[in-house]
C-alpha cells in the first residue's frame, strides 16, 4: 500500500523557535505598527504556529516617539483607567498619555491586540518598547525588520 502521511506538527515550549526582532517605529501609524507587532509577538507567521504556545518573537520596538495617529486622535482618544474606588474612573486623552510616557501608548495599543488570558500576558512579556534607537538588547543580535514590507 502506497499513501502518503502528513503529520500535523504541533509546537510546544521546547520545539518552538523564538528569535529576536527590531521594529522601527519612526513615521509609523500606531494601530498598523501595532498589529503587525502582535502578529510577531503570537508567533503566527510562522509555519509551525500553534494557538496555545508561546511560539512568536521577542520584539523591541525602537522610536516609539515618533508615531503617527490618524485625524483627530491625538484629541478625542481617550484612555480610561479605574482607581477600584467608587467614583474613581480617570481618562487621559492620548496628547496627554503621550507626553507622560510614549511608550505606553504602543505598549496599551499592543496589549488589546493580544488574547486576554495567560497566554497573552506571557506573550507582552515579550515585548520591549523604548523611546529613542538605543536600547539594552543588543547582546541578543536582534534582526531588524521592515514592517512596510511585512504582510
Amino acid at each position: 500500500m502506497d499513501t502518503i502521511s502528513y503529520k500535523t506538527i504541533s509546537a510546544n515550549k521546547a520545539t518552538v523557535n523564538k528569535e529576536w526582532v527590531l521594529v522601527d517605529a519612526a513615521d509609523q501609524t500606531l494601530g498598523r505598527l501595532c498589529s503587525k507587532v502582535a502578529i510577531l509577538l503570537r508567533g503566527k507567521h510562522k509555519t509551525n504556529f500553534t494557538p496555545h504556545v508561546d511560539c512568536g518573537d521577542n520584539v523591541i520596538v525602537i522610536n516609539a516617539e515618533k508615531i503617527n495617529l490618524s485625524g483627530n486622535k491625538w484629541n478625542d482618544k481617550t484612555y480610561i483607567r479605574h482607581t477600584g474606588y467608587p467614583g474613581g474612573q480617570r481618562s487621559l486623552t492620548a496628547t496627554e498619555l503621550f507626553g507622560k510616557d510614549p511608550a505606553r501608548i504602543v505598549e496599551k495599543s499592543v496589549k488589546g491586540m493580544l488574547p486576554k488570558n495567560k497566554l497573552g500576558a506571557a506573550l507582552f512579556r515579550n515585548l520591549n518598547v523604548v523611546v529613542g534607537a538605543a536600547h539594552t538588547h543588543e547582546a541578543q543580535k536582534p534582526k531588524a525588520i521592515d514592517l512596510n514590507k511585512v504582510n
